[in-house]
């Protein structure tokens, strides 16, 4: 029985041995040799080519009919049902920055918001199916615009201030 003790103390004593504690010492501390500086080519400025393609935009597309008198809220004879579900994720607005719509409740509405947008679309904050309309709104909860479905992931709409918007995917 002796042995086992004594056996047991020795392998602890050398599993104790193997931990050392391991720092720097501040005056065996150096530190790295700063790099040098690599040469840099000279910039170039100019006017960039055209794009290639066509150099107007194309054509408004003729397929959905207008908001109707032209009012926020107001929306094409042709609208689709949505869902509110069909709503979430990442949408491009007017093919020049996004929107993230959510299911996260905030106020009345579900949490959405935009990037890289210009005008009222910078303050929404929420967002809320209303029968075939989709409503944005800003952090109070205020209505800032609407868009309807116009066909499978597509959205059409404006703003209160009557700045068009189209949601597409």
């Amino acid at each position: 029985m002796q042995f086992r003790h004594m056996a047991t103390g020795f392998v602890v004593i050398l599993s104790l041995a193997g931990c050392q504690r391991t720092a720097y010492n501040d005056a065996s501390y150096s530190a790295p040799a700063p790099l040098t500086a690599q040469p840099v080519p000279s910039v170039q400025g100019g006017q960039l080519p055209p794009p290639s393609g066509s150099a107007q935009f194309p054509a408004a597309p003729t397929t959905s009919a207008p908001v109707a008198g032209g009012q926020p809220g107001a929306m094409a004879a042709n609208a689709m049902d949505v869902t509110k579900e069909s709503m979430v994720g990442s949408w491009r607005v007017n093919g020049s920055c996004d929107m993230f719509l959510t299911l996260t409740n905030l106020g009345s509405g579900s949490r959405g918001g935009t990037r890289g947008c210009v005008g009222e679309l910078t303050a929404m904050g929420s967002w809320e199916v209303s029968g075939k309309q989709v409503l944005l709104k800003d952090r109070s909860g205020n209505q800032i615009g609407s868009v309807y479905k116009t066909a499978d992931n597509a959205f059409s709409g404006q703003t209160n201030t009557g700045q068009p918007i189209s949601l597409s995917r």
